[in-house]
């Protein structure tokens, strides 16, 4: 571990669990944690990034916020891996669907993350680099979701864009066309880091909205109604 506080965490080393669930929204954070979480307590609030930690069933887990987009969920998850010693991330977000099978409230399983993000770069790599979930971690999350029963969900690439409006109007198309399931903007970033220091991640997204018929939930509905996701994740911890 190294230096704790960091410049955007202000939690003390120990603070987090060796597993933290990550939604992007620091009041989905918040909820996640006071609703599901036994004695949850605020452990960061630096720029509004609400982290708690708590216990589920006995066992000890954090909840902290992302921010949006690769940028950001790339600070939060290098600080966590490297200074405070945690070993596995679980994104919890939302997603806009890109094939016609995927409905409203839908679970996808991020089993690798496509991107447009210049992200990997950092790296020096002679190639292209496929950011991939953790095997272990997406496993115990199919079998979570087997033994719930009543899930409609699905595995397959993920798409982390940069844009949330593409002035590109074939973009869509062209990643329908490799069997991209959903649209996010965070899990290519997250898989990288976790790689790159040995650790863990995977992403569970909610289908949010559809690419593919225009319909879309409601910003509250993103923030506080989407269980399933977090109870998966939850039990995956």
């Amino acid at each position: 571990m190294g230096k704790t506080p960091t410049p955007h965490i202000e939690a003390k080393a120990g603070d987090f669990a060796k597993t933290v669930l990550m939604p992007g929204d620091p009041l989905r954070a918040k909820y996640v944690a006071e609703t599901f979480l036994d004695e949850p307590v605020l452990v960061n609030q630096v720029r509004g990034v609400n982290g708690f930690t708590g216990t589920y069933k006995g066992k000890r887990v954090s909840v902290m916020a992302s921010g949006m987009g690769m940028p950001s969920i790339g600070i939060y998850s290098y600080e966590l891996y490297h200074f405070y010693d945690v070993e596995n991330i679980i994104r919890m977000g939302t997603a806009g669907a890109m094939q016609p099978d995927l409905a409203l409230r839908d679970v996808v399983l991020g089993i690798g993350a496509c991107t447009d993000s210049n992200y990997a770069k950092q790296f020096g790599l002679p190639g292209t680099y496929a950011p991939t979930a953790s095997y272990e971690l997406l496993e115990k999350a199919v079998s979570v979701i087997r033994d719930m029963g009543g899930i409609r969900y699905k595995i397959g690439n993920l798409l982390s864009s940069d844009a949330f409006y593409n002035d590109n109007a074939q973009t869509t198309a062209l990643w329908q066309k490799m069997g991209v399931l959903a649209v996010e903007m965070e899990a290519a970033a997250l898989y990288m880091n976790a790689a790159r220091c040995g650790k863990h991640a995977l992403a569970i997204c909610t289908i949010s909205d559809s690419l593919v018929t225009g319909e879309a939930t409601t910003s509250q509905e993103r923030q506080s109604s989407f269980g399933d996701m977090v109870k998966i994740a939850l039990e995956t911890a």
